[in-house]
């Protein structure tokens, strides 16, 4: 019976959008939020980006996109390192989606038309931890460039 309701009322406001605990889509917009904060702030040009590669990437309709990115704010904003969140992404990702989701990471970074010596560093560590390989990181990097028209500048050296 009570279930019939619930069916009922969703039908007439739509579905209530639910964040479940460890759904690995909150550690992917955690990881967006530190990559975006790498620099020192936060720009709209970023947020867009940020918004837009999130929607598409999960189709999600925009009080879910809501949702999930204030869940993720509120996650980052807890965090004291990249650990929780690139392991919870470990345990539910492949590796071409975790080397995917470096170029979506990327394409946030290029979305502010510049790339900054910390947003380089802060990507290069999530890479590490997600076990996504140089190579991969660099080539989604290149690519994220081209797609974002910015010119290229040679990879800085990173201490291992």
């Amino acid at each position: 019976m009570l279930e019939r309701l619930r069916t009922f009322l969703d039908g007439l406001t739509g579905p209530a959008t639910r964040i479940e605990h460890g759904d690995p889509r909150v550690a992917v917009i955690a990881l967006c939020f530190q990559v975006m904060e790498a620099d020192g702030r936060i720009l709209a040009s970023e947020r867009r980006k940020m918004r837009s590669v999130i929607k598409k990437h999960y189709k999600l309709d925009d009080a879910s996109l809501a949702a999930l990115i204030e869940a993720g704010e509120t996650a980052e904003s807890e965090a004291i390192d990249f650990y929780q969140f690139t392991a919870e992404i470990k345990r539910h990702l492949s590796e071409e989606q975790r080397i995917e989701l470096v170029g979506m990471l990327w394409d946030i970074v290029y979305a502010d038309g510049e790339r900054s010596e910390m947003e380089d560093h802060v990507i290069w560590r999530i890479a590490d931890l997600l076990g996504v390989s140089g190579r991969d990181r660099v080539l989604q990097r290149q690519v994220a460039a081209a797609r974002s028209d910015a010119v290229e500048e040679a990879e800085p050296q990173q201490e291992n």
